[in-house]
């Protein structure tokens, strides 16, 4: 059946999967998982016992999964996130910051993980399409970025993944209207680019093996679904204490 969608929109029970009578048991779910990791269970394991044991199904075990992360990572990650980003040169993971940019403007769930990264559980497999949020969340990244100071951007999309050229196309033409030469790079596995980052640049992403590589990184979806899209049904699944 063909993906008919016009907009990044919340599953049809994500608004009862994700209601506040939800968020005590996801929270610890994340902590739960995050603890059986430090302590070297296998992620398909612990993700079973801790969706199991508090009852999850598997759009709110996903969500817990992307917030959860190990100790070390939580550490490295944080010991590599950088604010001031003027003058220096950016590599972003084009499809994982504009998906989630697309689920905030479109009122779908987005999370904010123990990382202090914000993630959807949308996600992209092996074909993309554009919907009405995509030009505003280019337009929106666009302008933040502008505004920042960058001196250069570098957007990667995956190539297998279809309609990543028409995307490129409409990228193109959102940068030609901010008059910014920016290019956008069509790669097998945007992953390798990214992850070996250099100490001058700075990437844009929420992919836990990027961040684990150990580049140094701006959390843009964050800071933007925070200040930019007001309307946003972000969830901070961080730590139990955060729930009431």
């Amino acid at each position: 059946m063909p993906d008919t969608r016009s907009h990044r929109g919340p599953h049809p029970q994500d608004v009862d999967r994700f209601a506040p009578s939800q968020w005590s048991a996801l929270s610890q779910a994340v902590a739960d998982l995050s603890w059986l990791l430090t302590h070297g269970y296998a992620a398909p394991g612990a993700l079973k016992l801790v969706g199991d044991r508090h009852r999850l199904d598997a759009r709110q075990r996903m969500a817990v999964q992307r917030c959860a992360c190990t100790d070390d990572s939580l550490h490295r990650r944080s010991a590599h996130r950088v604010t001031a980003v003027a003058n220096r040169a950016l590599l972003i993971d084009g499809y994982n910051l504009l998906t989630t940019l697309e689920t905030a403007l479109g009122h779908g769930f987005v999370f904010i993980g123990r990382d202090a990264c914000c993630r959807d559980i949308a996600g992209v497999h092996g074909t993309y399409r554009t919907v009405e949020e995509t030009l505003p969340a280019l337009r929106l990244a666009t302008d933040a970025l502008v505004a920042l100071s960058v001196a250069e951007c570098t957007w990667y999309l995956d190539s297998p993944v279809s309609n990543s050229g028409r995307l490129r196309a409409a990228m193109q033409q959102v940068f030609a209207e901010r008059s910014v030469p920016w290019r956008v790079e069509l790669h097998p596995n945007p992953d390798l680019p990214l992850s070996a980052a250099t100490r001058d640049q700075v990437i844009v992403t929420a992919d836990s093996v990027i961040l684990d590589a150990g580049p140094h990184w701006l959390n843009l979806a964050r800071t933007l679904i925070e200040q930019r899209i007001p309307q946003a049904r972000a969830l901070d699944l961080s730590h139990p204490a955060s729930v009431e």
